[in-house]
């Protein structure tokens, strides 16, 4: 798939760190570094402009490394970037840590991964197919 892109911002295009990578690390584009209290959020700018393939979507998903070592993630996560849209890129970042984290120009905030998708098409119904869980959620399989 190939995906066209816009880069604004004073940074490398984001690339796959091993040859089995899922996704692409995005870094922050800032004109000067944003502290992240704890439970405060803040957008974060990439500098970058997509055009995606129709059938397919961008997600956004936290990174690993930021979350377990410094409690941050992406707030929505996944974020879904829609083929349709052409705007900058934004990371929704959030601080569930009790210390404050400063994200600096060119820090890796996030990963892009690309996948394809289907529209549904609803069939209005009045009864669904029976299944051996029927209406069970919410940890209704019980816990092993």
């Amino acid at each position: 798939m190939k995906v066209k892109v816009i880069n604004r911002s004073k940074h490398a295009l984001p690339n796959y760190e091993t040859s089995a990578s899922a996704g692409l690390d995005v870094r922050a584009n800032l004109d000067e570094a944003v502290v992240l209290k704890p439970m405060e959020r803040a957008l974060i700018k990439t500098g970058l402009f997509l055009e995606i393939p129709e059938g397919y979507e961008c997600q956004v998903r936290p990174r690993s490394g930021l979350a377990y070592k410094n409690g941050i993630t992406v707030l929505n996560a996944p974020g879904t970037i829609d083929a349709d849209y052409r705007g900058e890129v934004g990371v929704i970042l959030i601080n569930l840590s009790k210390e404050e984290f400063t994200i600096e120009d060119g820090e890796r905030v996030a990963q892009l991964v690309f996948a394809s998708f289907e529209q549904a098409e609803w069939i209005e119904a009045d009864v669904l197919t029976d299944t051996e869980r029927g209406e069970g959620g919410f940890g209704s399989t019980g816990r092993k």
